[in-house]
């Protein structure tokens, strides 16, 4: 077993959070959890504790408590996150508040503390679209997708040489970033942020690029809910799920107990001075329909329905090539999509 470490997470009480907060203990590290509880996450008041672990509710943007949180810190794992789609660009300033304000305080505070080392849970969304090749022009980039593309059923982004369909392919760690939200634009300069804080104080950064990350406890019912859980509640209630686009764009979704091993193994991995990013994924992508049909078998729901519909913010296909991890982390996932979605339909989500 590696050295104990003293960790601050922040974000310890979210969905990922908690889960991380478990596989870090079970590693043998001591953990100190600071939460806001922002009400995109939690409904309900915050616990008091998480595995064991005292919650200290405090929000990033309070010097005062972040600096007190920090004392005898050796790494910082950056879980705390406004996520998801939100509702409106009325949630604009809360995302950039939540997401970087409170990471550029964060940062500030440990670089007068003296803490050095920092995993930042940063998303495949970063990438926008992920990367493309044309059958007879080879790698491309596509422009964001058109409105009126998008209303004619349009979905899969042209060659911009000869309008043909593009073919997906693995999204490596050195593509192109080009986030295509709001949400997206702040995660990137969350890296952006993390990786002008580590040149300027020697320090190292993992940035751990989360793809869609599904299990139990992920919150139900909200605009910041995954499609998961969206999918979920719709089957308890005995309707289908509702499908967007033509069901056939590509994700990886990779199981919360996956991400939670991936942020012990970012923590014991050998400290690199900088910037350094990872896909964290399960390497076997699939449809979205697929998923929402493997949810709907595992439930014996309703099969899905396929609407058309689209959100102008989405993007096709994000697939993720997860080998960076494996050879510099030695991370790998272990739970299938079958498997993942029977541990999904039998427990508890977040209300």
């Amino acid at each position: 077993m590696a050295a104990v470490t003293h960790v601050l997470l922040t974000g310890g009480a979210g969905f990922i959070g908690t889960h991380v907060t478990a596989a870090l203990l079970a590693a043998g590290h001591s953990v100190v959890i600071l939460d806001s509880g922002h009400p995109a996450a939690h409904s309900r008041p915050l616990p008091e504790r998480v595995a064991g672990v005292p919650v200290q509710v405090a929000d990033l943007r309070q010097r005062d408590a972040v600096a007190d949180a920090l004392r005898g810190v050796d790494v910082v794992v950056h879980q705390a996150a406004m996520v998801g789609m939100g509702v409106d660009l009325a949630d604009l300033p809360e995302y950039v508040g939540s997401n970087d304000l409170a990471t550029a305080v964060l940062l500030a505070e440990m670089a007068r503390a003296k803490v050095r080392r920092l995993v930042l849970a940063s998303s495949m969304v970063v990438y926008g679209e992920g990367s493309y090749a044309c059958l007879d022009h080879g790698s491309q980039r596509p422009p964001a997708r058109t409105e009126s593309d998008l209303e004619a059923g349009v979905f899969d982004p042209p060659c911009p040489v000869c309008r043909a369909p593009l073919v997906s392919v693995s999204t490596g760690e050195d593509a192109r970033l080009q986030p295509r939200s709001v949400y997206a634009a702040t995660k990137l300069a969350q890296e952006h942020l993390s990786a002008a804080w580590a040149r300027q104080s020697g320090g190292s950064v993992v940035a751990l690029r989360y793809h869609n990350v599904y299990g139990p406890g992920m919150p139900r019912d909200t605009p910041y809910s995954g499609v998961a859980a969206i999918f979920r509640s719709a089957l308890e209630a005995g309707l289908p799920p509702r499908v967007f686009e033509d069901g056939r764009q590509r994700r990886d979704f990779v199981h919360v107990a996956d991400v939670a091993q991936a942020n012990v193994a970012a923590l014991e991995a050998t400290v690199r001075e900088g910037f350094s990013a990872y896909n964290i994924a399960s390497g076997h992508p699939s449809t979205v329909g697929d998923m929402a049909r493997a949810l709907a078998d595992v439930m014996a729901g309703s099969a899905p329905v396929v609407t058309g519909e689209f959100r102008l913010g989405d993007v096709r296909h994000v697939v993720a090539s997860p080998e960076r991890a494996t050879e510099e982390l030695g991370f790998t996932a272990q739970i299938d999509l079958p498997t993942g979605m029977t541990d999904f339909a039998a427990t508890e989500l977040r209300a």
